[in-house]
């Protein structure tokens, strides 16, 4: 576990990630497989992934269904990581690593059968998320499909985004579900399938389907024996249990509106 990081100031994911948890997304394993479910991926097809991080989802994808994957990644550390990690599993033939900002798809020319972005449309305004979108719309096949899954709000919109940007450090904007339908329908997509539950990130049961037995002992004994990590874990699980009534996840997928 890294002890450089700031853990009062740093980004939740950061934080989470420090003490040693590997899926950070809303709807954790589960949205995810719903997602690939919709998916259907075929052997030799192509995905995009944007913040890849440090490859992991990429390197699972080609494993598991023989396809090519791009990950587009802004942090140099990860991109280091990611394709030492993607070297290291041999699929340097399968998926290549970008650094790049998700502002910036245009200096990507490829389109793709499939874009994937999970939890990174939530953290950003209302004009990042038109401009990510937009671009999304822009590297799909005309058959593609754009899978992703973020939080949603279902009331108290202003409160539920001042508790969680105080507890994550993000500004965090998740978007009510009719709300996600149009910013999707304005940028060109229409959504054509979606799940929504609870968001669990931070509970037990979740945390041992995503991060399994061995997993959630390890993130405990991090944070059980680092107070600053502790003390800012804590809060944030306090903020989503305090906001449980007003949030969920919602995983869903789209497509060209023309298609």
């Amino acid at each position: 576990m890294t002890t450089t990081l700031n853990f009062d100031t740093a980004p939740g994911h950061q934080v989470l990630a420090a003490a040693g948890k590997t899926i950070l997304r809303p709807g954790g394993k589960a949205a995810t497989e719903q997602l690939f479910a919709w998916a259907n991926f075929q052997p030799e097809d192509t995905v995009l992934e944007l913040a890849a991080s440090f490859g992991t989802s990429a390197i699972a994808l080609a494993k598991r269904f023989n396809v090519h994957v791009v990950g587009v990644e802004k942090n140099p550390d990860s991109v280091a990581k990611a394709r030492e990690n993607i070297q290291a599993a041999g699929l340097s033939d399968r998926i290549t690593i970008i650094e790049g900002d998700i502002f910036q798809l245009d200096k990507i020319t490829d389109k793709f059968d499939y874009v994937l972005a999970e939890a990174i449309l939530t953290m950003q305004s209302d004009g990042g998320k038109a401009k990510i979108l937009s671009a999304i719309k822009n590297h799909l096949q005309p058959e593609g499909k754009f899978l992703a899954q973020e939080m949603f709000v279902r009331s108290d919109e202003s409160e539920v985004r001042k508790s969680l940007s105080q507890s994550i450090r993000v500004n965090a904007s998740p978007l009510a579900i009719a709300e996600w339908a149009q910013a999707c329908q304005e940028a060109g997509l229409n959504i054509q399938q979606q799940q929504t539950g609870d968001m669990n990130l931070l509970n037990l049961g979740q945390m041992l389907q995503d991060e399994g037995l061995w997993g959630t002992v390890k993130i405990a004994w991090n944070v059980l024996t680092h107070p600053n990590l502790r003390h800012r874990i804590l809060r944030m699980r306090r903020s989503f249990q305090q906001q449980r009534h007003n949030i969920g996840y919602i995983a869903f997928y789209a497509k060209l509106s023309n298609s």
